[in-house]
């Protein structure tokens, strides 16, 4: 069949097998070049990716194997392919992903399961001892375990009772600009602030509860090493958008998952060995970010100016400046307090976006772009890019009027 992208309010509800895989083969390119062959001090050798199919949890995979040269094992939940249907963006990055690992004599294993169930969590134990036995390594001993969940929903295995999060403001009405990917219609939309229960439910789901669960998991199986390190992800951004983002529900998600990097680490040696990161990561456009009031005009107009400065960077570039210039510097490699971190303990790579100028430049086009000028004043083209792109759409070197099964990657 011939594929071609459906979008609805601003999500893609379909996806090319093609060009996934040459996304992540561009992205696996990208990274080779980078690293010249040459690993970070203390490279982690065996590393677990929880949420590992798309974004910043794909990018971290990549950067650890084929930057790192580690072993890899990968949660995530995925609708595989039918002879009729395409899968999910994410079931072909996967399956991209391990076919290259494979050539390139790297071990990999991909778990296809709910990540927040505890017998996922029991199968991912056996799958790092598997792993960590095929590439050879003295022991089972996970080195880097990344936290990069993004579900909307999540049945608590303690109580069986499911929670769904949304992106809502809490304690008034949130109104702001939006516009359409496809047309570039601006319109104007207004959020209801979110019920103490549906705030409750967005901190369940993505919270740092869930990750406390998954170190509490590693760590009584034995397979975390003495030295391990874990990182989640997070995104602040600009005032303009913290009554939907920050001070938001999500924002209520995000503060509670530094308070269990900070549990994680009191439970697992305290702040003299420390092993839990929360990394500030910079925008880029996600399925969330797409259907945020303000979010994606922010993000066309960051781009425009971050693109002019030469400061721009995606998913794959965010990564490989987290594992070089942070995570893994020379002097980090043997003591993580050197890691640098802001005051509160955070990891920030949002650095660049988040300089004055930069925000600036950002501010004073976001207050004068229209339907009129909104293609030349700002870089709605490169947004539409990346969503596309993030769907396997827009990917150069594939041919789109190509016939193509959906279950043939």
């Amino acid at each position: 069949m011939v594929i071609k992208p459906m979008v609805r309010s601003n999500i893609c509800i379909n996806s090319h097998p093609l060009g996934c895989e040459k996304a992540v083969e561009n992205q696996i390119a990208y990274v080779k070049k980078q690293f010249g062959g040459k690993k970070p001090d203390n490279a982690p050798r065996l590393v677990l990716v929880i949420g590992c199919s798309t974004g910043y949890g794909l990018a971290s995979r990549i950067v650890s194997a084929f930057g790192c040269g580690a072993a890899t094992v990968g949660v995530s939940f995925e609708k595989p392919a039918t002879t009729s249907k395409p899968g999910t963006p994410g079931w072909y990055n996967n399956q991209c992903f391990d076919a290259e690992a494979a050539a390139a004599g790297l071990c990999s294993k991909t778990l296809n399961a709910d990540a927040f169930s505890n017998e996922t969590k029991a199968a991912v134990v056996e799958a790092v001892k598997e792993t960590a036995k095929a590439a050879g390594l003295p022991s089972p001993q996970i080195d880097l375990v990344i936290y990069s969940l993004a579900s909307p929903v999540r049945t608590d295995p303690s109580n069986g009772v499911t929670y769904k999060s949304v992106i809502k403001p809490v304690g008034k009405t949130y109104s702001g600009k939006t516009f359409d990917i496809i047309t570039g219609k601006i319109t104007e939309i207004s959020v209801e602030p979110a019920t103490e229960e549906e705030t409750a439910s967005t901190i369940k789901v993505m919270g740092g509860e869930d990750w406390e669960l998954w170190i509490d998991a590693l760590k009584n199986a034995g397979v975390l090493a003495p030295a391990f390190r874990t990182i989640a992800y997070t995104y602040i951004g600009p005032k303009l958008s913290w009554d939907i983002y920050k001070n938001g529900t999500i924002g209520r998600a995000k503060e509670d998952l530094e308070r269990a990097a900070r549990d994680i680490n009191k439970k697992t040696g305290g702040e003299n060995a420390k092993h839990a990161w929360v990394s500030v990561n910079k925008a880029l456009v996600t399925r969330s970010s797409a259907v945020i009031p303000i979010i994606p005009l922010y993000i066309s107009c960051l781009f425009k100016v971050m693109k002019e400065k030469g400061l721009h960077e995606g998913c794959i570039e965010q990564m490989v400046r987290l594992f070089r210039e942070r995570l893994y510097t020379a002097e980090a490699a043997g003591n993580p307090q050197k890691i640098p971190v802001d005051a509160e303990g955070r990891i920030r790579i949002d650095d660049l976006e988040m300089r004055d100028d930069v925000q600036k430049e950002a501010s004073t086009i976001l207050d004068k772009v229209t339907e009129e000028n909104i293609m030349t004043e700002t870089d709605a083209a490169g947004f539409k890019h990346d969503f596309l792109e993030a769907n396997g759409f827009d990917v150069a070197g594939v041919d789109y009027e190509a016939d193509v099964k959906p279950d043939a990657v």
